[in-house]
């Protein structure tokens, strides 16, 4: 499984958005080797300002010593999660995504080994825990978010695992690397069956023609 994944990683040419003038932050998606492979979360600290109670992919803004978005990804996961950087077998990068705070993420996908000894920084995070790759690939959503974003509805899994929430930006990320590292038909643009959750429209923080053209790949992100 996680050979397949590494070989359409390498093949993969994510969307960039390298001409988008804001803020920039990267995140890990870490994928645990375990003979059933598991993906690591984490949960946002309940005293925190924003995002508090949220579950994320370790991660955090870039710093001007940062060489690259791939060390802003590292770093912030050694700083929440304690990860040695040296650990981690980067597989490649997804599509960048905008944020509701118009912050340009760009997702990092990494092999780390299991059973580290990983501590959650207190100061940001409540909680790290871990999902079978398999309860996403067999599509076990709850429900589905209808998130329309310049006119351009978004259908962003929900999951619920554990009395976790998995949802919003972190589902979209998620959505691509399904698609596109496991050939999941799974799509961001294409209504699925079940539940719909809609929420109200927002407007994106890029222009108006670029954020409404769709791009080339169907699971590229706004």
């Amino acid at each position: 499984m996680l050979e397949k994944l590494r070989k359409q990683l390498q093949q993969l040419t994510p969307q960039r958005l390298d001409h988008v003038v804001m803020p920039e932050a990267a995140v890990l998606l870490p994928i645990v080797e375990r003979p059933t492979p598991t993906l690591l979360f984490t949960r946002r600290a309940s005293h925190l300002n924003t995002h508090s109670g949220q579950v994320a992919f370790p991660g955090g803004k870039r710093e001007p010593f940062d060489t690259d978005l791939y060390a802003t990804a590292l770093r912030e996961a050694e700083e929440e999660i304690a990860l040695d950087p040296g650990l981690v077998q980067p597989l490649g990068r997804l599509s960048d995504v905008i944020s509701l705070h118009g912050i340009r993420v760009t997702p990092w996908v990494g092999i780390i080994p299991p059973d580290l000894p990983l501590i959650a920084d207190p100061n940001e995070l409540d909680a790290i825990f871990e999902v079978p790759l398999s309860h996403f690939l067999d599509d076990h959503r709850t429900h589905t978010d209808v998130i329309v974003v310049d006119g351009v509805p978004h259908y962003v899994p929900s999951y619920h695992v554990d009395g976790h929430i998995i949802w919003g930006l972190s589902a979209m990320m998620l959505v691509e690397l399904l698609a596109e590292g496991f050939g999941m038909p799974i799509d961001l643009y294409q209504r699925p069956l079940g539940p719909l959750r809609h929420y109200p429209e927002r407007k994106s923080r890029l222009s108006t023609s670029a954020a409404t053209s769709r791009p080339a790949s169907s699971r590229s992100k706004q």
